[in-house]
């Protein structure tokens, strides 16, 4: 076991760990008070992830908890060198202040960053990424997250730590071997044979969403839509939530609305060039980020 804490002032532009995670960015962890996007964030709950098996020095999925509590980042982790682990996860290695700064004034963008300062990017695992987004199609985020939470709790390994068993995310092999009418059985609802399909794709070794890494930003997009219900909006949340390109800029409800509102001259008819234009709008380096805070501002705040 490994257990340790930092001061989140040592995160360049601090760090807000309840927003980060339940910000509708990741599907992959879990309250374990059960109360994950529930409304409620008060106090300094625990949250959890499983790590998959490739990603680890065991080969085998790992248990990884954290809170923020009086001004300190905690964990507590079955695995070696933890810290490092949600340094990646949570991108605490980016400078939030120069991020903010990067990003042109705006007004909503500056309301929305006033408002949940030290929300950060997630970098979630790109198998569970991917299906959790396939997931998300007309679905709110509490939904979203129960599903992959069944998904878990049905087909995936139990690790037991520090006396208690923990849900890893399934393995593709596990998703391709489920039967549509039992994964509908779980809500997934028409979103069942794209997930078992494109876990079909990733365990046969036909496709796998890392290999949009290190294409160029919109040949990724387009290397991710090979995969079973994944749009170019589904496309781009990978892309910015998982595989570490902030300038994609999702075209979800939220931030329709915020072009239609706010910027109606971003607006050019089709997928492609409104986020385009919506991309330079909001900085393009970093507009993933300018996205996410606009997102979650219009989603909790009302604040259109």
């Amino acid at each position: 076991m490994e257990t340790g804490s930092r001061p989140t002032a040592a995160f360049d532009g601090g760090l807000d760990l309840t927003t980060t995670l339940e910000s509708g960015q990741s599907y992959l962890w879990r309250r374990d008070d059960g109360r994950m996007y529930d409304g409620e964030t008060d106090g300094s709950p625990w949250y959890h992830t499983v790590l998959p098996a490739e990603t680890t020095e065991t080969n085998e999925p790992e248990v990884l908890r954290v809170r923020q509590t009086e001004g300190r980042l905690e964990w507590v982790s079955s695995t070696p060198n933890a810290y490092d682990r949600l340094v990646h996860l949570l991108r605490l290695e980016d400078d939030l202040d120069a991020i903010v700064e990067a990003t042109p004034e705006d007004p909503l963008l500056d309301r929305a960053y006033d408002a949940h300062r030290g929300m950060r990017l997630v970098r979630d695992p790109p198998f569970g990424s991917l299906v959790s987004f396939i997931c998300s199609a007309q679905m709110r985020v509490a939904r979203i997250h129960g599903m992959q939470c069944a998904l878990a709790e049905r087909y995936g390994e139990t690790v037991r730590f520090d006396g208690r068993g923990y849900d890893a995310f399934p393995t593709p092999e596990r998703l391709a071997a489920a039967t549509e009418s039992e994964l509908r059985d779980l809500s997934l609802g028409y979103r069942a044979p794209y997930v078992r399909r494109t876990a079909e794709m990733v365990a046969d070794g036909e496709a796998h969403p890392k290999e949009a890494l290190g294409l160029a930003y919109e040949a990724a997009r387009e290397s991710l839509t090979r995969f079973v219900g994944v749009g170019e909006k589904v496309a781009d949340c990978v892309l910015l939530f998982s595989l570490g390109y902030l300038e994609a800029v999702p075209l979800d409800t939220w931030i329709r609305t915020a072009i239609e509102e706010h910027y109606p001259d971003c607006e050019r008819g089709n997928y492609a060039e409104t986020s385009r234009a919506i991309r330079a709008r909001f900085g393009g380096e970093y507009a993933g980020y300018a996205q996410t805070y606009v997102f979650y501002h219009l989603r909790t705040d009302g604040d259109a």
